[in-house]
């Protein structure tokens, strides 16, 4: 099951860029403090609100209760009735009031209706404020206190009072200066030292005869937090769910593939292994890496294969002059009485050994030069000026060069010297190989110009050309040949993007193809 999933998850799982992963990793948990700052702000302001209404419904029960009661228990008509208050405090937008003063003296009441109805509406007040736990008072349509703490006393100057004598129900916010921290951490709460006050008119025969004045401190957000703290677990819960698949994410897309290809990097450096191919769920710049270890890893090996079988030939080739090198030296030391005749043979063959040696020595220099030739850097020419200087000096040598240049070939982006030692090295060959006569073609193709050189030379025997670009194969080996003129030319263009290549011609001769690239117009 679970490897059904992780096949699902690896089939569908969108190709990321690494900076995409790690911004969102990062924003998530830089906004992880704003967020749970948010919920405490949000959360408060709602059990703000659930205080409000649960003191907004207290309100208009009671005043209901109390215009029955001012007719003495007789019906009152309802009006057709006003939506539903909604809540109307807003901790960041509602203002907060100054603490609410004490009552100022009044006169005493003296209306005997507003003394009995006071008798009458106590008991309930009394009870409802002992349930609820809000501070309820009743005062006449003067402001004076009838019912609840102050007695006798009069709030006719506050804001509340005076819009619910107006007629309006009225929510305020006012600071307690009765609070006392009850929860460590309570400096969190925006809202623990302050405490709703709310009046409501009481409607009785078309007129105000009253007011219910309420206050209670909203609900603590602690306490709050403690009561919801089921709903806050399965929060909490998701946001670590959520820390875990970034966590996922991060291992899958970051380092789950740059550990496994230490691995196989160490397994290649090793000397075995290839890398793997890079995971699906890996990052977009994971994968290109593990592409470019890839190539490395084969640019590598086919390096390795090459300087084996180079230290190899260089190994055969060199062993057959020194080995005669030191034959004739020790024949030399063996017999120092040999004669005049046998003495100079023996120093000529010495010689010719040494003249090889140096010979195979400086075109594995120029082997070398031209394997790295791309780190030189290139240039440009006009190959009809470079294949007509080619041609002028081995003219003078008695080797004929006919060119068939179109006169408007474009520049190549091959230095010129490079063309010079690949059109010589052609024509050296053909030379030794019995051949007089050369012939240069050229056309122009879409990126690049082809030049066909052939001679009327016997040709190379089918079995040698598959080997002739081999370094050190040749077939003039008693007469001279070190085998690297052809692997010198390819590398040379090559390095230039150039390649050189032999064609199967319907003549006797000799027929190679070389393409240079046309340089760039910027």
């Amino acid at each position: 099951m679970i490897e059904r999933v992780k096949r699902i998850v690896r089939r569908y799982w969108p190709r990321l860029r690494l900076r995409t992963i790690l911004l969102l990793t990062f924003t998530f948990v830089a906004a992880l403090p704003g967020v749970g700052a948010l919920f405490l702000r949000v959360y408060e302001n709602a059990l703000v609100r659930q205080s409000e209404a649960a003191l907004v419904a207290q309100g208009a029960a009671l005043a209901a209760a109390a215009a029955v009661e001012w007719r003495d228990g007789e019906p009152i008509a309802v009006p057709s009735l006003p939506p539903a208050e909604a809540p109307s405090i807003d901790l960041r937008l509602t203002p907060i009031l100054s603490d609410r003063p004490g009552p100022h003296l009044a006169a005493l009441v003296k209306d005997r209706q507003t003394l009995a109805w006071t008798r009458r509406v106590a008991p309930v007040i009394r009870l409802t404020a002992r349930s609820t736990g809000a501070a309820i008072l009743l005062l006449d349509r003067r402001g004076h206190i009838l019912v609840g703490p102050g007695g006798g006393g009069s709030h006719a100057d506050l804001l509340e009072v005076r819009m619910a004598l107006g007629g309006d129900a009225t929510t305020t916010l006012r600071r307690n200066r009765a609070h006392r921290p009850a929860y460590m951490g309570e400096w969190l709460a925006r809202a623990a030292d302050l405490r709703i006050h709310h009046a409501r008119p009481i409607v009785a025969g078309g007129r105000i005869v009253g007011v219910v004045l309420l206050s209670q401190p909203p609900r603590a957000l602690f306490a709050g937090l403690d009561a919801d703290r089921g709903k806050i677990a399965i929060g909490i819960l998701l946001i670590f769910t959520t820390l875990v698949v970034l966590s996922g994410l991060l291992s899958r897309g970051i380092v789950r593939p740059v550990e496994a290809l230490g691995a196989a990097t160490r397994v290649v450096a090793s000397g075995g292994g290839t890398v793997p191919d890079a995971p699906t769920t890996a990052a977009i710049e994971i994968q290109a890496l593990y592409r470019d270890f890839g190539s490395m890893a084969e640019a590598i090996e086919h390096r390795s294969r090459y300087l084996r079988d180079f230290a190899h030939a260089v190994r055969h080739e060199f062993k057959t002059p020194l080995s005669g090198i030191g034959g004739a030296v020790e024949l030399l030391q063996d017999h120092p009485d040999m004669g005049v005749v046998d003495r100079e043979r023996f120093l000529t063959n010495i010689a010719s050994d040494a003249v090889r040696l140096t010979l195979l020595v400086s075109r594995l220099l120029d082997l070398a030069r031209a394997d790295m030739a791309a780190a030189m850097g290139g240039g440009t020419c006009d190959v009809a000026d470079v294949a007509k200087q080619v041609a002028d000096a081995d003219s003078r040598r008695g080797f004929t060069v006919t060119l068939r240049l179109p006169s408007d070939l474009p520049a190549v982006a091959v230095p010129a010297a490079a063309i010079a030692s690949v059109l010589s090295c052609l024509i050296e060959n053909s030379g030794q190989a019995g051949a007089s006569r050369l012939t240069i073609d050229g056309r122009q193709n879409d990126r690049s110009i082809a030049l066909t050189v052939s001679d009327d030379g016997p040709g190379i025997p089918p079995g040698d050309r598959a080997r002739v670009f081999e370094p050190f194969f040749t077939s003039r080996r008693t007469t001279g040949g070190t085998g690297l003129g052809l692997p010198i030319a390819r590398s040379l263009l090559a390095a230039h993007r150039g390649t050189i290549t032999l064609l199967d011609g319907e003549q006797a001769g000799a027929v190679f193809r070389i393409t240079l690239p046309v340089q760039a117009n910027d």
